[in-house]
């Protein structure tokens, strides 16, 4: 098996570890992989399942156990990402839910909103999602054209937000919005918005070539008042911290490739081994041998420097471009890696009954979302030249 030659990962060697990886390929195969055909007809997951890994701790897992979190390290969230995607289950948005939005509650809420969502979070009783993108706005972050006007003791926000993961099942979004529209104090604010809300309406999930069983939608705001104590962090400030959570965001989608490219390669090991062609398993082949040593060294390096980025961020030292090199690089090469798999399943690897079909097109979106490939290597190259981009800036200002 693939896992005999590749070397041993030190963050999930605890026991610890090993009890939660056995628990959650459990979840997985016993609670989970039934029900995914049906998911997909609905274009969403059952809230039960939700509830069910709340029961199970496997939500917010990095959360203080004073908020309803298990006060554990974000290796195990770590971990639940990658046998998630070796398994090809791309439909519960458990990590955008634990991941990002109550590390963006964590760090940046006042106590209040600790207290009042964190806890329910930790549950899967409440499902969140996160309001950037517009239809006319995608990593440009600043051209926002949702407002939020101060209304007093609350804002009333008009606007519209798409591409919304868990957007149509969510009880609660954390939203992106421009605040004092057209005047010098003009910023960007992020609010806590409750979708019970009046005027706070959700459109019909999307169609996508992938990720079926995982609901994505538009979400529409008419008017919504939402009180001043739902504003998270300062007003102004909501780019800043959007820039500072986006990390761990991006990091999150280089986790799930490395899953993905993993239990890709296995599937594709254990189907070539049965498979016959010419009187002998296609694995007997040189060119399905050298595929195979090729995908397994590509994945074996990406999972070393992706470790070392979980590390890094445990230890709150992850920087922005090494999260963007992890995530361009590590989705760069679970596309080639699924692409070289599918090829040797030959004709089923196109039957949708197949998962490596299902891993073909789910993973495509990894270089699109969170930032696309494009924009990470913009990140990257900003890093490299910082100090001459100062220059230049600082001359034109002269």
């Amino acid at each position: 098996m693939l896992l005999n030659i590749l070397l041993e990962r030190e963050i999930y060697a605890s026991e610890e570890h090993k009890m939660m990886q056995k628990m959650i390929q459990d979840f997985i195969t016993n609670e989970i992989e039934d029900q995914v055909p049906q998911w997909e007809k609905d274009g969403m997951v059952s809230r039960e399942i939700w509830e069910r890994a709340g029961e199970l701790g496997l939500l917010c897992m990095d959360m203080p156990e004073q908020y309803g979190g298990s006060g554990l390290d974000f290796s195990f969230n770590a971990l639940l990402i990658e046998e998630f995607a070796k398994k090809g289950i791309s439909g519960p948005g458990f990590s955008l839910h634990s991941d990002i939005i109550a590390p963006y509650i964590l760090k940046h809420g006042s106590e209040a909103q600790k207290q009042k969502y964190l806890p329910i979070m930790a549950t899967g009783k409440m499902i969140t999602a996160i309001g950037m993108t517009e239809p006319n706005c995608g990593s440009d972050l600043r051209a926002i054209r949702t407002t939020a006007v101060d209304k007093g003791d609350h804002y009333l926000v008009n606007g519209q937000k798409t591409f919304i993961t868990n957007g149509f099942m969510c009880d609660m979004a954390i939203v992106a919005v421009k605040t004092n529209s057209g005047s010098e104090n003009e910023g960007v604010s992020l609010l806590i918005m409750e979708s019970a809300a009046e005027g706070f309406e959700k459109g019909v999930p999307f169609k996508k070539i992938g990720m079926k069983a995982q609901d994505t939608c538009e979400l529409f705001f008419d008017n919504v008042k939402v009180p001043k104590e739902n504003l998270l962090g300062e007003e102004g400030n909501g780019f800043k911290i959007m820039m500072t959570e986006l990390a761990r965001e991006r990091l999150s989608v280089a986790i799930g490739s490395i899953g993905g490219a993993e239990g890709a390669i296995v599937d594709t090991i254990d189907y070539t081994s049965t498979r016959t062609a010419f009187n002998q398993p296609i694995a007997g082949f040189q060119n399905t041998q050298f595929k195979l040593a090729e995908c397994a060294t590509q994945l074996q390096i990406h999972q070393t420097f992706v470790d070392r980025c979980i590390q890094l961020l445990a230890e709150d030292k992850l920087t922005a471009e090494s999260a963007s090199m992890a995530k361009y690089s590590a989705t760069e090469m679970h596309s080639k890696v699924v692409d070289e798999c599918l090829q040797l399943f030959g004709g089923y690897g196109y039957m949708w009954d197949y998962p490596i079909a299902r891993m073909y097109v789910d993973n495509r979106v990894a270089r699109i979302y969170a930032g696309t490939n494009e924009i990470m290597k913009l990140l990257i190259a900003r890093g490299l030249f910082r100090e001459l981009f100062r220059e230049m800036k600082a001359m034109q200002k002269k």
